[in-house]
């Protein structure tokens, strides 16, 4: 990491430097506000700068740590927010052109625990429209651009938080929100070489966030450590009646003396892997070995993908039946979202209620599967990020279906995508560490012991 630039350090280092005097909130937020209104915006990864607030939340930090008042560990630290979550006084766009000027009058509920917790908001981050919910099929599908990769402009930053992973790579930005349905923290966490968590469903209240699927949307961090993914979920998580999903939070503890890891291993769901991103997988698996086991399974084989897409075809479409009706999709900037999920206000409710019934069974088979381990291993994603220009159905042609990230997200199982080296071109891979509902706190510790372990 790069000193000189403080938005490239981790949480904790901008902590200790916080409290030991050696820089101020209000000079991290104007390094996070300088980077996002230059490579942020470069990047197609900032929708609005918060700069106002930002200054005035970052002042407040300052004289609170004076004082003596110490909020905890993301007390005067920036972030981003993707452009899901309201923000009072400021749009909410939902990455939407039509819906540009959206404003509410209250905060999400993630920004108001990231508030209580001290951290400084510096901007609303640049998603995919609509969390790509109506089917897109390229990176030019949001009202702010395509979505640039951090680490190479040439390449996609990935969906639907595109802006939370770039922001974050680019070194914009400490830690960003995101949310995910199916892939939207980890795609764009594998993509720009980040750490990404997608918690347990429940575990992180939705309200105050646009909802494409009530039963699998999620809200989690995009990092650079576990660690660091840790600490913001921990300010996060918990019950809010103004959610009903929600849950309580488990408790993080660091062991006192280092844990031994069970992982699970079924090659079978892995899909057709591109052979560099698969040589480091395989490097990955030797690091996991010196943590702990790693246990060949046989994991459940149902139709997790089928289901998914029906949940999300049926409930975005309940979720923006008004919108679609008024001919709102006419004015999305992807052609094809201008005619998806047109078919989901057809949709047999016998179809809905199948999926459901498949969901039942795959959550207690997976479960079951997972019985005695921390977390099941894979590859984050079989490719690394493609061409800007690619359509993603020619780009993934010859690569089969991968089961693990469509059966985390049916299920609503915990997920981290941890950078685990270099492959095609110069591009980032990811590892898939996925656990068992209400495992997050387990996921996040091998998670942070495989980091610890390979350096990082």
């Amino acid at each position: 990491m790069n000193a000189a630039n403080p938005m490239a350090l981790a949480i904790p280092e901008l902590g200790r430097m916080l409290r030991a005097g050696e820089i101020t909130a209000r000079a991290l937020a104007e390094a996070a506000l300088d980077r996002l209104d230059t490579t942020g915006r470069s990047l197609n990864a900032l929708v609005t700068l918060t700069a106002d607030r930002a200054l005035s939340e970052a002042e407040a930090a300052d004289r609170e740590l004076a004082s003596g008042l110490d909020r905890g560990p993301l007390h005067g630290i920036p972030y981003g927010a993707k452009d899901l979550l309201a923000v009072a006084g400021h749009p909410t766009t939902w990455g939407a052109a039509p819906l540009a000027s959206q404003q509410f009058d209250d905060d999400a509920a993630a920004i108001v625990r990231l508030r209580e917790a001290g951290a400084v908001l510096a901007g609303k981050l640049a998603m995919v429209e609509l969390a790509g919910g109506f089917d897109y099929n390229q990176a030019n599908a949001a009202h702010t651009g395509p979505g640039l990769n951090g680490r190479d402009s040439g390449r996609w930053a990935g969906g639907s938080s595109s802006g939370s992973g770039a922001s974050v790579a680019a070194g914009c930005l400490p830690f960003a929100l995101g949310s995910e349905t199916w892939g939207s923290i980890t795609n764009p966490a594998t993509f720009n070489g980040v750490t990404g968590f997608r918690p347990t469903y429940g575990l992180v209240s939705r309200s105050g966030a646009m909802a494409l699927s009530w039963t699998l949307d999620k809200i989690g961090p995009l990092a650079r450590t576990a660690q660091d993914c840790e600490t913001v979920l921990a300010a996060l998580a918990g019950p809010d009646p103004s959610d009903p999903s929600t849950m309580l939070a488990p408790e993080f503890a660091r062991e006192e003396s280092p844990r031994r890891f069970r992982f699970a291993l079924c090659r079978a769901v892995l899909g057709d892997v591109d052979p560099l991103v698969l040589a480091n997988f395989e490097r990955s698996l030797d690091a996991l070995r010196e943590l702990g086991s790693v246990e060949e399974i046989d994991f459940p084989m149902l139709p997790y993908r089928e289901a998914t897409g029906v949940i999300i075809d049926a409930e975005g479409a309940s979720a923006f039946e008004e919108f679609i009706i008024d001919g709102g999709p006419l004015g999305l900037t992807a052609p094809e979202n201008r005619y998806g999920l047109l078919d989901g206000l057809m949709l047999p409710a016998v179809d809905y209620l199948r999926a459901l019934r498949v969901r039942r069974r795959a959550a207690r088979a997976v479960d079951q599967a997972l019985d005695g381990f921390d977390a099941i291993v894979g590859p984050a994603e079989t490719r690394v990020a493609p061409p800007i220009e690619a359509r993603f159905d020619e780009y993934y042609a010859d690569r089969a279906d991968e089961h693990l990230g469509a059966a985390g997200n049916l299920c609503g199982l915990p997920g981290l995508s941890l950078p685990n080296g270099i492959a095609e071109d110069g591009l980032p891979s990811g590892l898939l560490m996925m656990g068992r509902a209400g495992g997050d706190a387990a996921v996040l510790a091998a998670g942070r012991a495989y980091q610890e372990l390979i350096g990082v």
